[in-house]
Parts: C-alpha cells; sequence; structure tokens
C-alpha cells in the first residue's frame, strides 16, 4: 500500500470514527434537554441522523464530482453564494435566533448558507490562483481582486453577524494566499491593515466585549458573561483521566449551555474524560496529516491548493472549538467539526470529505501511473 492509500485510509476511517463519536455523545448531551423542552429524549439525535444521511449523500456525489466542471463553474457558484448570503439578511426572507440571522427556514430544517460558501470561496480562490501563478505579485491584477472577494464575503457573514465564521473564512484564505506564493510584505501588509477592523468588530457590540472579559477573567463574574466558560471548564475538570461515564454529564443538566454543539468537547472530557478528549484530537491529528499527504501527492497545483483549503479549513474549525471549549480562545460559536449537532456544518464538513476523497482519487492515479513508468 502506497502512501497514498495509506492517506485515503487515515483520511476516511478517522473522520468516520469522529463522524459516530458526533453520533452518540449528540445523544448523551441533549436526551434530557431535548425530553425536557421537546417531550422527546431523541429529538436532536432524530434531526443529526437526517443531517448525517443528507450529508453522506452530497458527499458520495461530491467524491465522483467532475473536479474540472466544479471550477469552470466556481465563479457562478461563488455568485449565487454571495446572493444567498444577501438574501438570509433581509427580514422575512432569512430566520432570526438570538440576534443573529444566519439561516433559511425550509420543511422544519435550517440551511445556513455561509457554511458552504467557505468551500465555495476555496474552490474560487484555488482557481484564481492557479490562474494567477504567473502575477502574483501583481497588486491590482491579482491581490487587490482577491480580498475585494475575501472582503466582501466575510463582510457578508460578519453583518449576519458571525464574527467566528468571518474569521475563519479570512484564515483559510491567508493560508491559500501564503501557499500560493503571495509577496510576504503583501501578506504583512493584509494582516495589519486588518488587526484594527477585527479590534474594532470585536469591542464594537456589547456581547462581544463580555466574551472577551469572561476570556481574561471568567472567575470575576461566575454566574454572568463568565457561566458559559466556567462551566465548560467544571466539566472538562471533574472527568479527570477517564470520565465520570458516558451518560453522567451533570453540566448537561441545564448547567453548560449548547452543549450539543458549541461545548460537545466539554461534555466528552466530562464523560470520557482526558483520555476521550484525547483521542478526539489524535484523530483530528490523523486527519490532518493524512491529508497533507493527499495535498503534496495532488496532481496539479489546483488540486493541490483546494485540499489545502479543506484540510485547513476543518482544522482551524476544529482548533478554535476546541480552543474556546478549554478557555485558551474567547467564545466563538464555532461547530465542532464532525461532532457537533447543527446540520449545515456538519453536511459542509461531509461534502468537503467527499472532495478530498475524490482529490486522493486523482493523486492516487497520478501515483500508480508514476510506479508504473
Amino acid at each position: 500500500m502506497n502512501a497514498v492509500s495509506r492517506a485515503r485510509s487515515l483520511l476516511f476511517g478517522s473522520a468516520l470514527i469522529l463522524i459516530a463519536v458526533g453520533i452518540v455523545m449528540i445523544y448523551s448531551a441533549s436526551a434530557i434537554y431535548a425530553y425536557d423542552k421537546m417531550g422527546d429524549s431523541a429529538y436532536f439525535l432524530k434531526r443529526h441522523m437526517v443531517y448525517v444521511l443528507t450529508g453522506a449523500f452530497l458527499g458520495v456525489l461530491a467524491s465522483s464530482a467532475d473536479l474540472s466542471k466544479l471550477r469552470a463553474n466556481s465563479k457562478h457558484m461563488l455568485i449565487g453564494a454571495i446572493i444567498m448570503l444577501v438574501l438570509v439578511l433581509i427580514p422575512g426572507v432569512g430566520s432570526s435566533s438570538g440576534g443573529a440571522r444566519r439561516w433559511f427556514k425550509l420543511m422544519g430544517f435550517s440551511f445556513q448558507p455561509s457554511e458552504f460558501l467557505k468551500l465555495i470561496v476555496i474552490l474560487y480562490l484555488s482557481d484564481f490562483l492557479d490562474r494567477k501563478r504567473e502575477s502574483l505579485s501583481n497588486i491590482r491584477h491579482t491581490v487587490l481582486p482577491a480580498l475585494v472577494v475575501l472582503g466582501l464575503c466575510s463582510g457578508l457573514v460578519f453583518l449576519q453577524p458571525d464574527l467566528g465564521t468571518a474569521v475563519t473564512l479570512a484564515l483559510v484564505a491567508l493560508l491559500l494566499f501564503f501557499s500560493a506564493g503571495f509577496n510576504l510584505t503583501h501578506l504583512s501588509v493584509i494582516v495589519l491593515s486588518a488587526l484594527p477592523a477585527l479590534g474594532y468588530a470585536m469591542l464594537a457590540k456589547p456581547y462581544r466585549r463580555k466574551r472577551i472579559l469572561a476570556f481574561f477573567h471568567p472567575w470575576d463574574d461566575p454566574r454572568g458573561v463568565g457561566f458559559q466558560i466556567v462551566q465548560s471548564f467544571l466539566a472538562l475538570g471533574s472527568g479527570g483521566l477517564f470520565g465520570v461515564g458516558l451518560g453522567r454529564s451533570q453540566q448537561k443538566l441545564f448547567y453548560l449551555p449548547e452543549s450539543h454543539t458549541d461545548f460537545i468537547f466539554s461534555i466528552i472530557g466530562e464523560e470520557l474524560g482526558f483520555l476521550g478528549t484525547s483521542a478526539i484530537v489524535l484523530l483530528f491529528m490523523v486527519f490532518i496529516f493524512s491529508g497533507m499527504v493527499i495535498v503534496f501527492r495532488s496532481k496539479n497545483y489546483f488540486s493541490q491548493l483546494v485540499s489545502l483549503g479543506l484540510v485547513g479549513l476543518i482544522g482551524f474549525e476544529a482548533l478554535i472549538n476546541i480552543g474556546v471549549s478549554i478557555g485558551a480562545l474567547p467564545t466563538k460559536g464555532l461547530s465542532l467539526p464532525f461532532i457537533s449537532y447543527g446540520g449545515s456544518a456538519l453536511i459542509a464538513n461531509m461534502i468537503a470529505l467527499g472532495l478530498l476523497w475524490n482529490l486522493s482519487r486523482q493523486a492516487l492515479n497520478r501515483e500508480m501511473n508514476e510506479e508504473g513508468s
């Protein structure tokens, strides 16, 4: 078995285990809450299984899709995604919850266009950077157009408001810019120029200022702004090495908000202990490592950039979610890839997995041809 074959097996295997863990932990974390609020302890589990099956179907389609056609239509898909982002902001068209307007409601299920925007931006920028390989230092024809696309997409996501997704999108784009070979001076100017805007965005809204205060001093107000992160600490700390046992979490009993979505990692730590959370981190490391093998063995520059963007996206989201759960980062509201409850995010992750499988098949064919010659 060559390197790409092993990477494909590890990539798919690690993602499959993470999805299976997610199914078990979503039921464990949400059953009591679902019974209290919905009268059905399996309410969120049933909906999650619909998302899993939908994601699996779309992931299979992505795994066999013609990447050249996806590339040729990436601009049209980007325009469509931008239109969706505009529509979701219109009252009466987009659905709001908790002060945010990010979703479309359809037959009782929510659809969040920004989750799929991330995949489309990766495809578009990979095509754009591949076409501009000979002029990456040209500010007018390469740098500014790329920044306009990134700024427009990130800005529309920020208006929802969804700072976490906007930041993640920017991080993935910067990763692609750096890997493509953007001038380091240009990259430095981009990052430094973005810092004041990011600082303003983090401090402009009262709830974001409270999150920053809670990040630095959660114990100063454990029943107020620091409540969520303090409960996350308690969940992780009470788990010890081996955990209190599957299904025996105390923090999920209406103490830790979003226990089956944003803070499911904390429930894993409480029920399965340090060994459980370490296993999750290890699985993500395996996924990223095997993904990077596919990146380096991809058959062309475009495929390399797409696979790097997809691996980077899932890696950044996992890093941010886990960082928030352990108090290393301010609360962002991002789900844990493949594990957290959340339809659009899970489906987008499974489509990304399908695309990586598609790209890995091309890399495998290339490697086999090289070995045969």
